[in-house]
């Protein structure tokens, strides 16, 4: 926060360790310590965050990106077929779609979200980092905004699966400062939004598309079931995250 206000880099604030502090400095700094102190999370604070070695803009209106959720965007990376096109389904801040349309050249990627204001971070970061043309964003429900949309390489979503009887699974700044509508299900219901994603796969996706899933614990065996009941799918499989959580769910549309 203090390298935030002076304009300097971590590094550079040690250095210029003798350089004065305006009162203005000072009181922004009060106000972000502050806000700091009552558990605002710091991406919020300073109004942006780092995902994919790509620096986002984030506000309350969208999820803070996360280390985890990079692992979707490099198995897709490897794994989308060349030139092809894909969607992300609830793009929040627009982290998926951005990163790998910026690391892949070749794809072009529609994004989707229910929330207006969510949109607007997601345009804005896709102008920053230069995929603006690659990058069409849609807003409406999961699959709605493409309805008239041709069928579709390949489909990512990190959805809300956090059941609100069990929000103890959420950090508190999580649970008290990110956008509700982007973390939890109805209650009861931690699996909701992947079978309402599964439910609209026929005729939005090729056949032998990919779809990949982010899931978290509370959430990941019913995820999976959803995936594995569907006559749709196949090569269902769900891995781990490096803290040996099951986190990654993958799947293939039959052909």
């Amino acid at each position: 926060m203090f390298a935030r206000v002076l304009g300097l880099s971590r590094l550079e604030v040690y250095l210029a360790h003798d350089r004065p502090v305006s009162e203005s400095e000072k009181e922004d700094l009060r106000a972000m310590v502050a806000r700091r102190g009552k558990g605002e999370p710091l991406a919020y604070i300073l109004g942006d965050q780092e995902f994919c070695g790509l620096e986002f803009k984030v506000t309350r209106d969208v999820l803070i990106p996360r280390p985890e959720t990079e692992h979707l965007v490099s198995c897709l990376r490897e794994q989308a077929p060349q030139s092809s096109r894909g969607v992300d389904l609830g793009t929040g801040s627009g982290a998926i779609a951005v990163a790998l349309c910026h690391a892949r050249p070749d794809l072009t990627m529609i994004a989707t979200d229910a929330s207006g204001a969510a949109l607007e971070v997601a345009r804005d970061n896709a102008e920053r980092l230069g995929v603006a043309d690659r990058v069409e964003f849609r807003e409406g429900s999961w699959w709605a905004p493409l309805a008239d949309e041709p069928p579709l390489d390949f489909a990512v979503s990190n959805p809300p699966y956090v059941d609100p009887e069990r929000s103890e699974l959420l950090a508190d700044d999580v649970r008290e400062f990110e956008p509700e509508s982007a973390l939890m299900t109805p209650a009861g219901e931690p699996a909701a939004a992947y079978a309402a994603i599964v439910a609209g796969i026929e005729g939005r996706l090729k056949a032998g598309a990919l779809l990949f899933f982010e899931t978290g614990v509370g959430a990941d065996d019913a995820a999976l079931a959803v995936l594995e009941r569907s006559d749709l799918l196949t090569d269902v499989a769900l891995s781990d995250d490096e803290a040996d959580l099951p986190r990654y769910l993958f799947a293939r549309v039959r052909s």
